[in-house]
């Protein structure tokens, strides 16, 4: 599976990030200078793509993505790719291995630890190759503690869900374990400012008590608001230096939960954005908090007018009755999710509306 070559690559002849907004190695930023590490008008990608050739994917993420690019995941690679595995890989002193039923925690390092680490290290390798020279904002995605709580099993096969002292063990490795990955990507990219993306689409399904048991024949007891915040919030606590957001692509997002944990930036699929949601929404922009916005199909659709697929946005905005001016600026453009089941040609496509889109509902008044 090959992405199709672009004529305007994002790359100069020795490899160095080059592309429109980004420095090029004059030293010049990216950022905007604002109360955000980006520019207005600024688009990025949740985390997923299809494919195995991590090299070309990043040349997509430069060439379309310019103003906030970010270190893509590609689970077709098998094995530790994966959203679960490539986070359990960056445990510390908590080994994994997988098992028919998912990831487990094992006694000792093992096969699949070291593939998850020998996915990352490639892609920090070829990271480094090819954003030399960039300066500005850089995201990461990591898998978040509830969701990995909900996804790893613990030895005896039950979720480490159900064991709060197993939880807490989990958080801390987490935040070690990302603490590290943070300062990889600094070093691979010096001129980066991080902006650290926990992916929790399971926190909805953990705080009502619907994450089925290992048997599937009962489910998980929910977890309570307070506790779910606080972990959320050990693991942004564990990093220095980062702009902390939170990606939940379910229904049910609770906003002031995230919000209380930390998360500067929250990253939604706006197809599961009701109007219930107004207040807390309404809220969480008056705080200054961002909102990372998925308008355009993480898989092959027809995509629609850039009038259509900027609709939803402009519609919030005016029910919330805040500034269109604001709305550039607080507002970041991404897919819905991840492109895992997506061909090439259309993340490319997508990717360039997600780009239009931001710099359209930046560019203009209404």
């Amino acid at each position: 599976m090959a992405f199709p070559p672009d004529p305007d690559q994002a790359f100069s002849r020795d490899g160095a990030f080059s592309g429109d907004g980004t420095s090029s190695g004059d030293g010049a930023s990216s950022s905007g200078g604002g109360a955000f590490p980006w520019k207005p008008g600024s688009a990025t990608a949740v985390g997923s793509y299809p494919g195995e050739d991590v090299a070309a994917v990043l040349h997509v993420v430069a060439d379309t993505l310019p103003d906030l690019p970010h270190l893509p995941e590609l689970p077709a690679r098998g094995v530790g790719a994966d959203m679960i595995g490539r986070t359990a890989g960056m445990l510390v002193d908590l080994p994994v291995r997988v098992e028919p039923s998912g990831w487990r925690l094992g006694d000792r390092p093992g096969r699949d630890n070291r593939r998850a680490t020998d996915h990352l290290k490639r892609d920090l390798a070829l990271l480094d190759e090819l954003f030399q020279g960039y300066e500005g904002p850089f995201k990461i995605q990591v898998c978040g503690p509830w969701t990995l709580a909900a996804s790893i099993e613990l030895p005896n096969g039950q979720r480490v869900l159900r064991d709060p002292g197993a939880v807490r063990d989990l958080v801390e490795s987490l935040g070690e374990g990302v603490a590290k990955h943070v300062a990889d990507v600094r070093r691979a990219v010096p001129g980066a400012e991080i902006l650290l993306q926990l992916d929790e689409p399971s926190l909805p399904a953990v705080l009502a008590g619907a994450v089925p048991t290992a048997s599937g024949l009962s489910r998980v007891r929910a977890v309570e608001a307070p506790l779910a915040e606080q972990r959320i919030r050990d693991v942004f606590e564990a990093v220095d230096g980062v702009f902390p957001l939170v990606h939940c692509c379910a229904a049910d997002v609770p906003y002031t939960l995230l919000r209380g944990a930390g998360a500067k930036g929250l990253s939604v699929d706006m197809r599961y954005v009701p109007k219930k949601d107004d207040d807390a929404i309404g809220e969480a922009i008056d705080a200054g908090v961002a909102l990372f916005l998925g308008v355009v199909p993480g898989t092959d659709a027809p995509l629609p007018s850039l009038e259509k697929t900027a609709a939803p946005v402009r519609e919030l905005w005016r029910r919330l009755g805040f500034p269109a001016a604001q709305r550039g600026e607080q507002v970041v453009v991404t897919p819905a999710c991840g492109f895992a089941g997506a061909s090439p040609r259309y993340v490319r496509a997508a990717l360039q509306r997600c780009q239009e889109t931001a710099r359209m509902l930046h560019e203009t008044d209404d």
